[in-house]
Parts: C-alpha cells; structure tokens; sequence
C-alpha cells in the first residue's frame, strides 16, 4: 500500500496546488468536490482529503506531502530489502533500481516541502512532476516478466493516484 498511497498522493499535491494558486473553495466538502474529481482516484482523494479535518488548502499539501513522504519513504525501503533478498537477478536488477528511484523521489517531496514553505508554487508543481516521474519509472521496470509479486507496485500506483 505504500507505494500506491504515495503515487495517489503526489498526484493530489499537484491538483491542490493548481487549486491553492486558484483561490478556491472555504468548505470541506466544496474543497473535496473542486479538487477530487481532478484527480486519477477520486475516491481515495476524497478520503484522504475528509481526514484531515481542515479546509486550509495548504494544510491540505502539508498533510498530503507528509503522508506521500512516509509513504514513499516505505516503499524505498521495501525495495531495498527487495532487492537484498530476491535470488532472480532479474529482479533483483529492477528491486535495485526501484530504491535508486524512490530515494529520489523521497528527495523530491523533502524538496517540494520546502518549496512550499517558502510560497515557490511553481518549484512544488515542478518537483512534484519530478516525483511522479520517478515513480512512474519503477512502475514501468515491470511490464515484462518476471512478475513482481510484492507491494511494490500497488505502493507506487496509489503514490501516483
């Protein structure tokens, strides 16, 4: 789950940011139903969005950014041990250079984070392309067998998300 919630929440920050930089929406629901639909998993968007209990769309980014960092951070991790353990060279390869695209990707959102605090919107959707992009090249060391059987994958689809 790791590595989807991060994709999903990457892609999150960049519809809030596009609606932050719109000026959009004081409720709740009026800010989940602006920004969800946006996005490429509205429904786990709204969920995430309905548990923060705020409005304040940068708070939702500071929330968002969070959860992808730890999210990312734990599919870092899993990919490491991944390629520690498996015996297929094959995978072993991709598990290797999944790690080397996540600890990018950790350094992109720690970068976009700061961005934000310091108001660089332009930097934080740019970084956050970033991210995505290094997600994404995890994701496509896969399409061809062998299978990767662990969560790897669904981790960083909902990362994406």
């Amino acid at each position: 789950m790791a590595n989807n919630s991060c994709l999903i929440m990457v892609s999150l920050i960049g519809v809030l940011l596009f609606t932050i930089i719109s000026n959009v929406a004081s409720s709740n629901d009026v800010v989940v139903s602006t920004i969800c639909p946006k996005t490429s998993n509205p429904s786990f968007c709204s969920s995430v969005l309905k548990s923060t209990g705020t409005t304040d769309l940068k708070g939702l980014v500071v929330y968002t950014l969070n959860l992808a960092h730890t999210n990312a951070r734990k599919s870092l991790t899993l990919a490491k041990s991944l390629a520690t353990t498996t015996t297929n060279p094959q995978l072993k390869q991709r598990y290797s250079s999944c790690a080397e695209s996540y600890d990018e990707a950790v350094g992109d959102i720690e970068n976009v984070q700061k961005d934000l605090a310091l108001g660089d919107f332009n930097a934080v959707n740019i970084v956050t392309s970033g991210a995505m992009t290094e997600i994404d090249d995890c994701q496509d060391k896969f399409a061809q067998p062998p299978k990767d059987t662990s969560l790897l994958l669904k981790n960083g689809k909902t990362l994406n998300d």
